[in-house]
């Protein structure tokens, strides 16, 4: 195979990878607290036996969107949205994980959990507990969580320590080497973000790169039948 058709075959490679991700934005456009991805591409050069070395494009990683969403108003007691920069941190099974889906629910130990149990955790990393019969739950903008009146928990507002360390692992739920507070960051009571997916511009989005794949793959065939036209000749 020629140099071209390393090229293309790299491209294709990274644009199915990119129509994936795009396709999974779209699927979680009504998700809570979902951040947007993209695809990073990125430049290599690769040795080929015989011949110059060739620079060729990379889908090497994912770029995520942490840009502010709209805060949409559902007046449930433990429906928590963060406005600014910062996370709400929870406890999984696979360790700690960052989030800014704020749907909670009491469990019946009375710790606040996500939809899925895991645990949401306060300022410092501890879960939250919420007496069974609290009443008249009120939030402050720092997180603190009050009963009657009296401060019971402080919601913990977090951030990765490094920015580039922020994988996201599944859902809306990312992992971090390591996190801080979240000083400029404010929660609200009886609100959810929502995703910051716009469908439009990722449809668009699609048809680009669908497009981009299709011309590609065009090249290829035709690559195919000229080298095949070039065997049979040489074979006669």
């Amino acid at each position: 195979m020629d140099a071209a058709g390393y090229a293309t075959l790299n491209r294709q490679s990274g644009l199915m990878r990119e129509m994936g991700v795009v396709a999974n934005n779209i699927a979680n456009a009504s998700t809570i607290g979902f951040r947007r991805e993209g695809v990073v591409f990125s430049e290599y050069v690769a040795a080929l036996d015989h011949d110059p070395s060739l620079s060729m494009a990379h889908a090497s990683g994912r770029h995520v969107d942490l840009s502010q969403s709209t805060l949409s108003q559902t007046g449930g007691q433990f429906d928590f949205a963060i406005q600014g920069e910062g996370f709400f941190l929870i406890e999984t099974p696979q360790g700690q994980r960052l989030t800014r889906a704020g749907t909670f629910t009491p469990s019946a130990e009375g710790e606040l959990v996500t939809p899925d149990g895991y645990r949401l955790l306060d300022s410092g990393g501890a879960p939250i507990f919420v007496p069974p019969d609290a009443k008249g739950v009120a939030m402050a903008s720092d997180g603190t969580l009050s009963a009657g009146g009296q401060p019971i928990a402080q919601v913990g507002l977090w951030q990765p320590a490094d920015p580039l360390s922020l994988r996201h692992q599944a859902g809306t739920m990312f992992s971090a080497d390591a996190v801080e507070p979240a000083e400029a960051a404010t929660v609200l009571q009886g609100m959810l973000e929502d995703s910051n997916v716009e469908p439009v511009s990722e449809i668009a989005r699609m048809i680009t790169v669908q497009r981009a794949y299709e011309l590609g793959q065009k090249f290829l065939d035709s690559e195919d039948e000229r080298v095949r036209g070039v065997i049979q000749a040489l074979g006669r």
